[in-house]
């Protein structure tokens, strides 16, 4: 894992975010995903809201997890997030989930987005973002 800001978020795993075989369904991660990106652009000052209210929008062009080992209903995980790569219109944030009482990886994985503007057009990344990422 980098040494860049890593920011962590905990989640406790909902019942609904299991399958029938009692371990947590696979699209669950991605969700989790957005939820500790979203609280990652809030701690660094940053209004996600405001942003789209501002025309800004930040598209998922790619996605991937790998998935370790099973987490089940009621499981308290760690989500931790860090930039791994900022470029003029796009970002990647990079993700490892972990076992918040034993440390253990349960999955890694990665997403990209590329800033774009109402119309879908990409957009140079907000100068205050940037700089908020480049610290």
């Amino acid at each position: 894992m980098s040494d860049k800001n890593i920011f962590e978020t905990d989640i406790r795993i909902r019942y609904a975010e299991t399958d029938q075989m009692g371990v947590t369904y696979y699209g669950s991660y991605l969700v989790w995903y957005e939820v500790a990106r979203t609280e990652y652009f809030r701690s660094c000052g940053l209004d996600y809201t405001q942003m789209e209210a501002n025309g800004q929008f930040l598209a998922v062009v790619n996605s991937h997890c790998n998935y370790l080992a099973p987490t089940r209903y009621d499981d308290l995980i760690t989500v931790k997030t860090w930039v791994s790569s900022l470029g003029k219109t796009s970002m990647e944030f990079a993700y490892e989930v972990v076992l918040k009482d034993t440390e253990t990886k349960v999955a890694d994985g990665s997403t990209a987005h590329v800033f774009v503007d109402k119309s879908m057009k990409p957009i140079r990344i907000p100068e205050e973002i940037h700089q908020a990422f480049s610290k």
